[in-house]
């Protein structure tokens, strides 16, 4: 037998084979688990391997490894974007990567585990969140190991429901600020009390103050459930209130993820202990919620929140030693302070810095100001110029980060700090050291607090020219490191909204070929369409949703398609490979059924690959299905569709009697 530690040095057809195992699983455990292996072991075929693939989906591990498949193994793939125990491989070649390097690079895997470290004995490592095995698999190029863990899938879930109230928050303060605010002598911009605008700019300011304990309440509900919540988002609003701990400022979206973190693993923790039987009951909606938020607010207050108020003091009397230094360098640190936490209490201390000297040295928030748009403006730039490493949702949220960066909004790039703060924020920092260095240099003034074009548009700049060129530079800064950092990373942002959703429901199939109906008669000639005629993803949600309708098991399509779409929001069903599977469970549907439409020109679904989906397939089962239908389902057409012959031919199929032939395959 080959030894792990020295695998054959010629394979394929001239030489021997190698042994391979591995294991495939998302978060999702649906689509992307069984891609993953269908192409690892295509893969493996073409290069003249054995190859054997653990799916770890929804429905359980599948074609489970025995410890004789490991003996005798000669290298282990692990492409998942959740926890894998890697345990059992001690003493073998073990390459972790993301689930979407199994999909889109399984030659290149195979390649690279040849020379992937021996995982040593005797650990405990896991396949995501930074375990020994982690570290050791980490190579260079197209996706190192990363891996996609409790904490990673956590932050995710609290980024999808936090983006909304930044949009909402965001885009009203700046519909108000423009259509309802006065110029005033000095520059600045007023929304007289009392008026229609002043209400719509109250309402962005509720919008603005719920996102951090939304980001910190669905953090700690991905961890701990729904007995988390109450504490994740009370925590969070604790943490974004410096009043409660003697600080002028909050500790903003940075504070949240740690309360909201703390808030979940305390619930966990708390679930751990044994109680008497007649208080198991009350223990998910009361002693949880109340023990967890009284333990997590107290200590944030007396632990966590004092610091944090010493750390704010001094940091600004040690700004105020800088302003006879030079004005390069106060810009630079300034344009440090205000894109590091982008409203927290760092960025707070450089604006209310800048603030305090707007009268006596205009040129302090001069700088400030030239640094406060760049992060919104930046990330937005990036979503422009690298679409395929953002989601669809992330390049609609970067849309709304231009127009708030517009109007001095730095939160508009929280999300996007919030989802990849390794990347994010460095590229923020360097961005807003640029902008803050060019004003400094440039002698750029500002006559009233606040920052972004929207100032020089009023008035308010001395230097306009050089004002937008600091901004200007600061933001091209930004986007540039952003899709850097993001292009040499283990994962884009595609790969993000992939990993961050939620667990699909659930349901069950006993595939059955034929002409006239496939899939245990779920797809049949009535819910097959050849040419789908919509240009867009909620149209062709709509059109399939009708098409299913007319079969009798669709009683409401309204609310099927509003199913089917807050699944979309949740985390796109674009596959890659121009495939597309969207789905819902309902109580709008009476009986299990499938859709399947052709689209001629694609369909833009956000896919990870960058492809607009040209076959289109949609579920749809009752809220109260038994069973694993749903699942197995989409685990078989996962598996068919990564078959290139078996796409071509469901492409090329002349008519719907052809189509059916084809899909009939599926087993």
């Amino acid at each position: 037998m080959t030894s792990p530690a020295d695998p054959p040095d010629t394979a394929g057809t001239g030489g021997p084979r190698l042994r391979l195992l591995a294991v495939t699983a998302c978060p999702t455990g649906i689509a992307h688990t069984y891609m993953a292996a269908e192409k690892l072991v295509q893969a493996a075929q073409a290069l003249g391997h054995e190859m054997k693939v653990e799916t770890q989906g929804s429905i359980g591990a599948e074609n489970v490894l025995s410890d004789n498949d490991v003996i005798q193994a000669d290298g282990i793939i692990v492409a998942a974007d959740k926890d894998v125990d890697l345990s059992r491989f001690a003493g073998k070649r073990v390459l972790s990567v993301g689930v979407a390097e199994g999909i889109h690079h399984p030659e290149r895997l195979i390649e690279r585990v040849r020379s992937a470290p021996v995982l040593e004995g005797g650990g405990t490592g896991r396949g995501a969140g930074g375990g020994p095995a982690l570290a050791a698999a980490d190579g260079p190029g197209g996706g190192g190991g990363k891996q996609r863990g409790v904490g990673y899938k956590a932050l995710m879930n609290g980024v999808s429901y936090m983006i909304p109230f930044v949009v909402v928050g965001g885009l009203l303060i700046a519909v108000s600020l423009a259509l309802g605010g006065h110029a005033q002598p000095d520059g600045g911009l007023v929304i007289p009390e009392g008026s229609f605008w002043k209400h719509v700019n109250d309402i962005g300011v509720i919008g603005f103050t719920l996102m951090v304990p939304i980001l910190s309440g669905y953090i700690a509900y991905a961890i701990g459930d729904r007995p988390a919540l109450v504490p994740g988002m009370i925590g969070g609003w604790i943490a974004n209130t410096g009043a409660l701990y003697d600080s002028e400022s909050g500790a903003g979206f940075i504070g949240a993820i740690v309360t909201g973190f703390l808030a979940g693993y305390l619930v966990v923790w708390i679930k751990k202990v044994e109680v008497p039987r007649f208080v198991r009951p009350i223990m998910p909606v009361i002693v949880i919620p109340i023990v967890a938020t009284s333990a997590l607010g107290l200590f944030f207050i007396y632990v966590i929140g004092k610091p944090i108020a010493w750390v704010f003091e001094h940091l600004t009397d040690w700004l105020g030693g800088l302003t006879g230094t030079s004005a390069a360098l106060l810009g630079v640190i300034l344009g440090l302070m205000i894109a590091f936490d982008m409203g927290g209490p760092v960025n707070k201390t450089a604006f209310l810095f800048g603030a305090g000297l707007v009268s006596r040295n205009p040129e302090i928030m001069g700088m400030c100001a030239a640094a406060i748009p760049v992060p919104p403006l930046g990330q937005g730039l990036a979503t422009l110029l690298r679409r395929k490493l953002f989601s669809e949702q992330e390049r609609e949220t970067g849309l709304a980060a231009l127009f708030m960066g517009f109007f001095g909004i730095t939160e508009g790039a929280i999300p996007f700090a919030a989802a990849r703060p390794a990347r994010v924020i460095p590229a923020n920092m360097v961005g807003g050291a640029v902008a803050g260095a060019v004003a400094g240099l440039a002698a750029v003034t500002d006559s009233v607090p606040h920052g972004g074009p929207i100032v020089a548009v009023l008035g308010a700049v001395g230097g306009v020219p050089m004002f937008f060129v600091a901004i200007a530079v600061g933001a091209a800064a930004t986007a540039l490191t952003t899709v850097t950092l993001m292009s040499m990373g283990s994962g884009t942002a595609r790969e993000s909204a992939v990993a961050s959703a939620p667990t699909a429901p659930t349901a069950p199939t006993a595939p059955a070929p034929g002409g006239g109906e496939v899939l245990s008669g779920y797809l049949t000639e009535a819910t097959v369409r050849q040419r789908l005629m919509a240009d867009g993803k909620e149209a062709a949600i709509r059109e399939m949703a009708e098409l299913l309708a007319a079969t009798g098991k669709v009683t409401n399509a309204d609310a099927l398609v509003a199913t089917a779409l807050a699944r979309e929001a949740l985390g796109t069903t674009g596959l890659g490979e121009e495939i597309a599977i969207p789905h819902a469970k309902t109580d709008a549907v009476s009986a299990p059924v499938v859709g399947f439409a052709r689209s001629t020109e694609g369909v833009e679904w956000g896919a990870p690959d960058g492809t607009r989906a040209r076959l289109i397939f949609m579920i749809a089962v009752p809220e109260a299905a038994a069973g694993d239908v749903h699942l197995r389902i989409l685990a078989l057409l996962s598996r068919r569709l990564m078959d290139p012959g078996f796409r071509e031919r469901l492409l090329a199929a002349p008519d719907t009697g052809a189509i059916m032939r084809v899909l009939g395959e599926i087993q």
